[in-house]
């Protein structure tokens, strides 16, 4: 049971929440790009929140399954397609053996998401994640992006059913993104190395708008703009990078640090993004405006908790009993048509009933109905 990669994408690699504790060896931690679609597309399908998920850039693959499961796709619009029909997104799509799921290039945002129900792809961790690391070639499938022909065994058992199956869509996150709107802001944690920066460097880089490009990948987001100014050069001893990092390099232009950055660099850091604004600037196409406001460290703490808190109270809306589920009626009315279709196939000799009833079960019911006829009399 798997998924086969008919066609791989530019780059679909598997990511979870990335591989932590081993900076101080050389290794960046990888994981997704975008954190709240991982979280997302693992709740919508049951799997625990770090299993790992696909991820794919520029342009989506197009996979065929082996055998019946759950997925559900987040991120960037990739204009998905099931056997050849529009696929939802942000939803538990069931999906059938034979059963081919495509992807394009993005209507919006960079990154795509895809989870497979049942804890996802079964590949092993390599020092305690299965992010891939395509640079040390480790984790992940066989430490390098999928490849044509492919198969991905699932870590999972053939699944026909989910519990609560009405609850688990969600809306779209086009507004937390900002897909539509013409410039987006990132908060910032001001340092440390902002005393490097003459004030008018840092008003230009609180003040002034700028503009992401096409020099962008896993490591980082270089963007263009008017120059930060410094007192004496950007150039520092080596020390860590944080994700989120905005480092100066000597042009004076922000380099935002990302998954697959280097563990230690030698340009101020001027800030450091919020972690709950990360996913907005990884899905910025080239050309997007960005924007930089300060926060404290407290009230960047603020932030995530208040990011928590909202995913608690998604995972409680999706994990609800839904109305079709526990409505006897609604569910009947759902069953009838489905049912009698089965039947007149049945009767027709081209199909067989879902159940087919044993011997000694239909004695039960003929007597059943023999004791009824008798109590009517």
């Amino acid at each position: 049971m798997g998924v086969t990669a008919i066609k791989p994408g530019i780059l679909t690699t598997l990511q979870d929440q990335g591989r932590t504790g081993y900076l101080g060896s050389g290794f960046s931690p990888s994981g997704v790009m975008d954190s709240r679609a991982l979280h997302i597309a693992n709740l919508l399908v049951d799997n625990p929140p770090d299993a790992p998920v696909l991820e794919f850039c520029l342009a989506g693959p197009t996979l065929r399954f082996t055998t019946n499961t759950f997925v559900a796709i987040t991120g960037g619009d990739f204009r998905p397609t099931l056997d050849g029909q529009p696929a939802p997104m942000y939803t538990a799509l069931a999906v059938h053996r034979g059963s081919v799921l495509a992807f394009g290039a993005p209507k919006t945002g960079m990154y795509g998401y895809l989870a497979i129900a049942g804890g996802s792809i079964n590949a092993p961790e390599v020092m305690g994640s299965r992010s891939t690391n395509l640079k040390c070639g480790i984790g992940g499938w066989k430490g390098r992006a999928l490849i044509t022909g492919d198969y991905l065994p699932f870590c999972t058992r053939n699944l026909d059913f989910m519990a609560n199956l009405g609850s688990h869509t969600v809306e779209r996150d086009d507004d937390f993104y900002g897909f539509g709107a013409d410039e987006i802001t990132l908060r910032v944690v001001p340092g440390p190395q902002e005393d490097m920066f003459t004030q008018d460097g840092i008003d230009t880089f609180y003040g002034q708008k700028y503009t992401t490009t096409s020099r962008c990948d896993r490591m980082g987001f270089r963007l263009d703009g008017p120059e930060i100014e410094t007192y004496d050069g950007s150039d520092i001893i080596s020390d860590g990078i944080a994700l989120g990092a905005v480092q100066i390099p000597a042009d004076g232009r922000p380099i935002i640090m990302l998954a697959d950055r280097q563990t230690t660099g030698g340009y101020a850091k001027i800030g450091t993004v919020c972690s709950v604004d990360l996913p907005k600037l990884v899905q910025c196409t080239p050309g997007r405006t960005i924007r930089f406001a300060p926060v404290t460290v407290q009230e960047a703490q603020e932030l995530y908790r208040q990011e928590a808190r909202r995913l608690d109270a998604l995972a409680k809306v999706v994990k609800r009993p839904c109305y079709g589920g526990i409505s006897p009626r609604r569910t009947a009315r759902r069953l009838t048509p489905i049912l009698e279709a089965q039947a007149k196939a049945h009767a027709s000799g081209s199909q067989k009933l879902w159940i087919e009833l044993g011997k000694t079960e239909k004695e039960r019911l003929q007597a059943a109905e023999a004791g009824a006829s008798d109590t009517n009399r």
